[in-house]
């Protein structure tokens, strides 16, 4: 097995791509998710990954072999991330574009607003390191995303490399160039902010099994309350401090009376809806669909639900654009 990697390395480093391609294909999307992890953003992390595997190809005479091709790729990953957060080059926000709805007074502005949801189909994780704290799907939810998002580049590196990826402190320092003091610093000061960020009532309330008999009814309940347009029995299906969201529009709505506002205006029993189930960042997702005067139904968008215990602790609504990522179309008959 190594023997025939060495040749694929050597034929690579010659110029043969179709070598260079089964070197790293194997590799391609557990990179993609820790751009996206970094990110916050699918085409971001595309992007950050199409510029990892470009800067493989061409820096693979420098690979020397001391550690393995798949921590040389994290390293080359985590360096076109950071570079990425350091140019800041973000998409705006967005102003409310619902046509004859007309939002209440939101409870803040939210700070991430180029946020976008991970399809799970892509979802791919690597083997863990020893050291490794947090679950695959659990890293990739969005509210653990979110959180990364508001830590400081380097912060954030240092966290997603020990406590997602388990790399020990040593092979991290070596990735960034750092010493190990160094890094375990910024972990320690990334760890508590991140653990402020987080919701702590999540841990002690899991949500149901993904896929099970209960998560599959709690989404069914909330199917029906939204699309009779029955706002009172949506907002019994949420938490107290349920969290209403829908990136890149930074309005967000906290709390049972705040999130009842906002869907006394947008949920009506006069219009008729239609929902395709899908998955996103581990959690279940709803594609909704408006039905048009034609007939047609259009597309509104895509939600994804955190659920806590028995009930919806956020809502976050992303917009047409990354359903395509879902296989889903902008219209249904």
């Amino acid at each position: 097995m190594v023997a025939a990697a060495g040749d694929l390395i050597e034929r690579a480093r010659a110029g043969d791509g179709e070598a260079f391609r089964e070197l790293t294909e194997p590799h391609r999307r557990e990179l993609q998710v820790h751009c996206y992890r970094m990110l916050g953003s699918l085409q971001d992390a595309e992007d950050a990954l199409q510029d990892t595997l470009l800067s493989a190809w061409q820096g693979l005479g420098g690979f020397e072999g001391r550690a393995s091709l798949r921590t040389w790729l994290y390293r080359i990953a985590t360096s076109r991330c950071l570079n990425a957060l350091r140019a800041a080059r973000r998409r705006p926000a967005k102003e409310w574009s619902v046509p004859q709805v007309e939002p209440p007074e939101p409870s803040r502005l939210g700070e991430v607003v180029w946020l976008e949801p991970y399809p799970d189909a892509l979802l791919e994780a690597g083997p863990l390191g020893p050291e490794a704290r947090y679950e695959q799907t659990e890293a990739v939810s969005l509210a653990f995303v979110t959180a990364l998002q508001l830590l400081p580049p380097r912060q954030l590196a240092v966290l997603i490399l020990r406590d997602v990826l388990g790399y020990r402190a040593s092979e991290v320092a070596d990735m960034l160039g750092s010493t190990v003091e160094s890094v375990s610093s910024a972990l320690k000061r990334a760890r508590s902010g991140l653990e402020r960020r987080l919701d702590p009532e999540a841990a002690s309330q899991a949500p149901p099994a993904a896929g099970s008999r209960q998560e599959q009814a709690l989404v069914e309940r909330f199917v029906r309350a939204y699309g009779s347009g029955d706002v009172p029995a949506l907002v019994a299906l949420l938490t107290e401090d349920v969290l209403v969201s829908m990136p890149p529009i930074p309005l967000e709505y906290r709390g049972r009376p705040a999130a009842g506002r906002f869907y006394t205006e947008l949920v009506r029993a006069d219009r008729e809806y239609a929902f395709v189930p899908t998955r996103a960042n581990g959690q279940p997702a709803l594609a909704v669909y408006l039905r048009g005067p034609e007939g047609r139904r259009h597309s509104s968008g895509l939600l994804v639900l955190t659920l806590r215990g028995q009930r919806v602790s956020a809502v976050t609504r992303f917009e047409n654009a990354v359903l395509p990522w879902f296989g889903m179309p902008r219209t249904l008959p």
